[in-house]
């Protein structure tokens, strides 16, 4: 995988999409394309009735795609879920760097985001110990084997990510 790749994994309701919006701003200042790939383990749907998009899927299409000029849409159905490196390779090659959400079975480097009022224990660290967690961002005091970030500091997160990843 030629493009930088980070996933932030956490237990639901911990607080990742809203870290991830004030580091990818952050990101973003300094300059970096950046693309996010959110994992969804349920079924999501961006085709609404009614609209032309939907009444071509609807017909048959397997992929549908949807292009103004000022961004594009992509519907395309599969069997199961492509392995996170194609998503990478196919769709973000422009980019700086890859923030996905979730992913915690990947094999693609993580940062932990954990929140002690949620919980006190980790994804990756004690009986499920995971090789590829390169940092946690917690509101906790943690002794840990990989960098400890502040939660509340995401400018210190897009630090990290920059010197890791993007250096």
């Amino acid at each position: 995988m030629t493009v930088k790749a980070v996933s932030f994994v956490a237990k639901s309701g911990t607080g990742k999409t809203t870290l991830l919006e004030k580091v990818i701003v952050h990101l973003k200042e300094r300059g970096y394309k950046v693309g996010v790939i959110k994992h969804d383990a349920h079924r999501f749907d961006i085709d609404h009735p009614g609209k032309d998009s939907h009444r071509l899927t609807a017909a048959g299409a397997d992929t549908m795609l949807i292009s103004s000029p000022e961004k594009l849409a992509i519907v395309k159905k599969h069997t199961q879920s492509p392995p996170i490196e194609e998503l990478i390779g196919t769709y973000f090659g422009d980019m700086d760097i890859v923030v996905t959400e979730g992913f915690k079975k990947s094999g693609m480097p993580k940062i932990e985001v954990n929140r002690q009022e949620r919980s006190t224990s980790l994804l990756c660290r004690g009986e499920n110990y995971d090789p590829t967690l390169v940092a946690v961002a917690s509101d906790g005091e943690l002794d840990l084997d990989v960098p400890v970030l502040d939660l509340n500091d995401p400018c210190a997160v897009a630090d990290f990510i920059e010197e890791t990843f993007l250096q």
